[in-house]
């Protein structure tokens, strides 16, 4: 974009040249005619001096040109924090899953403690002939089948914890995910289940194809400029001699103006295709900015559905732990008094495993929806002052959408 800008202003060189020629000298200007010299005569010349030159923006090509310029760059800002809020809305949905399965691992490791429990208690039962055999190997049986579920659960989990790692720019085995747990989060205090479409907009995917329409536009306006006449002002001044030593005298100056204009007459219509062509990459931004916009609109309304039905989802399980908790423990009593049998104990044992780890399903999920929806709403990318190179504080203004930069 500044490189852009320079189109604005004169361009200043200087230029040095040492040539050898076969001609009449003359016909530079420099001295009639060679002393002895017979025919067309071979001679060294020499110049050096600045040349200046300017191209006014009467049609608008520099001005459309910069302004292309000035949104590829935010464009390319807004990718840069589409890229960011994607990895980090990854490592937060990374650390959610380790903490999910570690909380499901602990439930399962206390419902293998249960089980133990349960097997201690037929056994005893076994021991004074007050329970079968069979009621011994169900019990060994379930126990058993607990334990199998825990090698799947641990390596999901360092299957995590890799993954986490390479989030972070490290090699699995080099660098250790910290020890999360579902407690170390913490849910917004109100979770909102309506939100002002002004907030979407803050994403930087709509931004991105936001800035793609504005540089779509400004092409479109370098192509139609191109349909105009251009003018170009050029003047230099130099010394010229026919020996380095003579390059300063003051007989060796020479000097030029120069002022051109160029208007197009015919080039095949190829002018005017080029207007057309970026008349339709405009509107094919257009339609891919109203698809993204769509697409924005649709990922929130879905994570806000989740949320409220995460809620009423985590409530019914909690509620169901609670009363498969006291069916266990009823069971146990009336088993140790023998008014139940063994495989009364061991489907409320079985319904209390599922409550408890449907509990802790649902509650990992509705971290991660709300994780989800933070992301989908942008997520806080204008924090990071690697992404707001100028006037960060004033992109801040709001916590929505920050506010743009005022363009020359």
């Amino acid at each position: 974009m500044l490189a852009e800008r320079g189109a604005y202003f004169p361009q200043l060189d200087i230029g040095a040249t040492a040539e050898r020629q076969k001609g009449p000298a003359f016909a530079l200007g420099l001295l009639g005619v060679l002393p002895g010299a017979h025919g067309l005569p071979t001679f060294n010349l020499y110049s050096l001096g600045p040349t200046v030159s300017y191209s006014p923006d009467v049609f608008g090509v520099s001005r459309r040109g910069v302004e292309a310029r000035q949104a590829g760059a935010e464009l390319e800002r807004d990718q840069l924090a589409a890229a960011y809020l994607a990895i980090t809305g990854n490592a937060v949905e990374e650390a959610l899953n380790l903490a999910r399965l570690r909380l499901q691992i602990d439930a399962l490791t206390r419902i293998v403690s249960d089980d133990e429990r349960n097997l201690a208690l037929v056994r005893r039962k076994f021991d004074v002939g007050r329970a079968p055999r069979t009621d011994v190997l169900a019990a060994q049986t379930q126990l058993a089948n607990d334990r199998a579920l825990l090698p799947s659960l641990r390596q999901q989990e360092a299957i995590s914890e890799d993954a986490l790692a390479i989030l972070a720019g490290k090699a699995p085995g080099q660098w250790r995910a910290p020890a999360f747990r579902m407690a170390d989060f913490h849910l917004p205090s109100a979770l909102p289940l309506s939100l002002p479409s002004a907030l979407v907009r803050q994403r930087p995917d709509i931004l991105a194809a936001e800035q793609q329409v504005h540089v779509r536009s400004a092409q479109v306006g370098i192509a139609t400029a191109r349909m105009y006449p251009s003018i170009v002002l050029s003047a230099s001044l130099a010394t010229a001699a026919l020996r380095p030593e003579a390059l300063f005298s003051s007989s060796s100056g020479v000097w030029a103006a120069l002022g051109a204009l160029t208007a197009p007459v015919f080039h095949g219509g190829a002018l005017r295709a080029e207007r057309r062509g970026s008349i339709d990459a405009l509107k094919a931004s257009l339609a891919l900015y109203r698809q993204t916009v769509l697409t924005a609109f649709g990922q929130v309304t879905d994570t806000l559905r989740a949320l409220g039905n995460d809620a009423e989802l985590a409530a019914a399980e909690h509620e169901a732990l609670d009363t498969a908790r006291t069916s266990l423990e009823l069971q146990r009593v009336s088993y140790a008094a023998g008014r139940s049998n063994v495989l009364q104990l061991l489907d409320a044992e079985r319904a209390y495993q599922q409550a408890r780890l449907g509990y802790a399903r649902a509650t990992a999920q509705r971290y991660a929806d709300s994780a989800q929806l933070l992301v989908a709403l942008g997520g806080g990318w204008w924090n990071n002052s690697g992404l707001c190179p100028r006037s960060c504080a004033a992109r801040t203004a709001y916590p929505g959408r920050p506010e743009r930069e005022k363009r020359p």
